[in-house]
């Protein structure tokens, strides 16, 4: 007996520790997605604000809004079959404002619909078969002449709504006055107030997703301006930079059997201009890659030297403002990578002028210009031919730069020189506007004059302007090359590089 009573108390404190820890488990539980609810929403919350996800606007408007007014004509259809109204008239008038409310309510949604003449002549039929209605029976059809105002706002949303909804109103007005006497001032009254605001509420629906299009429209045309930049920052930048190590590298091969020294020296250059290529392309990423002139022309006689052609660089007028200035820095990047590349050039002339107003840049070289310069990718990448590809005015370095100098309110000309070899001529305004916020501009948004000069080799490839797809100049590194300072950073985004 007791031994009985020691089990039972025993399985009963059992089961109640049994609760306890199911209790104190779904209380963990609940817990546990309390947070995970709160810390849902926050993303969520932060992940909309950032514009990562799109407003929902919902299903489109459309007819079926404005149907479940039609049961303010319930009275009308319970007099026709109380007998209080012609059966056959009372049906006939019925059947006829149903139909052509519901054409009209249908059309109103869609713009070219809502303007076409046909909905107009049905807008038009069907305030006669209201107002015969009403004048006919009084009573519940007078509530089609509010229906009649609602359909008339729908449909019309112009200038002439005002005139329109108050003749409509008046109209409801004298027609219900004739039928209860002054008591008819309420119909009007209901008209005026169900066309005017059925037309505000079907404007600003209309306006608020004309305007969620067009900010998706933006967005979507601003990411594909940036991806388009970047592809362009990173083909330039790694296209001349590597141009010059293949360039260095094969100095130093023909060096190194008979002096080390020199060999040695370009091996170094070559380790400079890849640890520099490292830091452009980081830079480049994360959006703060910077360009100048003065950079780019130093950078251009350490290259042109190195490949056996002598430098020349002249300057003379007013300096240009930075963003000027990077963009001429592209121009001189372009054509003395496809003067090293591309040309049997030994001699090679940079010249800066220009007046207060406009300023030239000028790169010729006296090679042969049997293939042209256009720095198109197939002379990049040295396919020989007939120098089609390097045509001038062809090519995806001219055409970028063509591109973007006529963006920035210059030019850009390139062809044979008149003593041989290649010229591109680029010009721009010495100062630029600053460019508009939020824009997608590469690099630099300025404008300058600069013309390029590059011959071409006996195979026919010829000399030009490189890929000169993108952004500012990031010309031809070398190991004296000092730091860029007078640039404007670009508006790439992206993850950092390692070292």
């Amino acid at each position: 007996m007791t031994r009985s009573f020691e089990d039972r108390r025993r399985a009963a404190n059992c089961r109640r520790g049994a609760w306890r820890s199911a209790f104190r488990t779904a209380r963990e539980h609940r817990r546990h997605w309390r947070a995970d609810k709160e810390r849902f929403k926050a993303e969520y919350r932060s992940a909309r604000r950032a514009g990562r996800i799109p407003e929902d606007p919902g299903p489109p408007a459309s007819g079926f809004a404005l149907l479940p007014w039609l049961l303010m004509g319930m009275g009308a259809f319970s007099n026709v079959f109380q007998g209080d109204a012609d059966p056959w008239i009372g049906s006939l008038g019925l059947l006829a404002f149903n139909s052509l409310y519901i054409y009209v309510a249908f059309r109103a949604f869609v713009k070219e619909a809502r303007e076409a003449t046909s909905t107009r002549v049905a807008l038009v039929l069907l305030g006669l078969v209201t107002c015969g209605l009403a004048l006919g029976y009084g009573g519940s059809w007078l509530l089609f002449l509010p229906l009649f105002g609602l359909a008339t706002g729908a449909v019309l949303r112009g200038p002439q709504l005002r005139s329109i909804g108050t003749a409509v109103a008046v109209l409801a007005g004298a027609v219900a006055c004739v039928r209860d006497g002054w008591d008819g001032l309420t119909i009007a009254y209901a008209t005026w107030i169900s066309t005017m605001v059925t037309a505000a509420i079907l404007s600003l629906s209309e306006a608020v997703r004309e305007l969620r299009a067009a900010r998706e429209e933006l967005a979507r045309r601003a990411v594909e301006e940036e991806r388009l930049r970047f592809s362009r920052d990173l083909h330039d930048l790694l296209g001349h930079t590597l141009s010059v190590i293949v360039v260095k590298s094969e100095a130093a091969r023909r060096l190194a059997p008979r002096d080390m020294d020199a060999a040695l020296s370009q091996v170094t250059d070559i380790e400079a201009v890849g640890r520099q290529a490292l830091t452009e392309i980081r830079e480049a990423v994360t959006g703060y890659r910077e360009g100048s002139l003065a950079g780019e022309l130093d950078r251009a006689r350490s290259a042109l030297t190195a490949a056996g052609v002598e430098p020349s660089v002249s300057r003379s007028g007013p300096p240009p403002d930075p963003r000027t200035a990077a963009l001429l820095g592209w121009v001189v990047r372009e054509a003395v990578t496809n003067v090293v590349r591309h040309s049997d050039a030994s001699h090679c002339g940079i010249t800066i002028s220009g007046t207060p107003e406009r300023v030239r840049l000028t790169v010729t070289d006296d090679g042969s210009s049997s293939g042209g310069g256009g720095g198109s990718d197939a002379c990049d990448h040295g396919d020989p031919g007939d120098g089609s590809c390097c045509a001038p005015g062809g090519g995806t370095g001219l055409t970028g730069l063509r591109e973007r100098l006529a963006a920035a309110g210059g030019t850009l000309t390139a062809g044979p020189g008149p003593r041989g070899g290649f010229t591109v001529t680029a010009e721009l305004p010495v100062e630029l506007p600053m460019p508009r916020p939020g824009t997608a501009t590469g690099t630099v948004g300025a404008t300058a004059t600069a013309t390029a000069t590059s011959t071409a080799t006996p195979t026919g490839t010829g000399t030009g302007t490189g890929t000169g797809k993108a952004t500012e100049p990031e010309g031809i590194r070398s190991a004296a090359a000092p730091q860029p300072a007078d640039t404007v950073p670009s508006v790439a985004a992206g993850p950092n590089l390692g070292p």
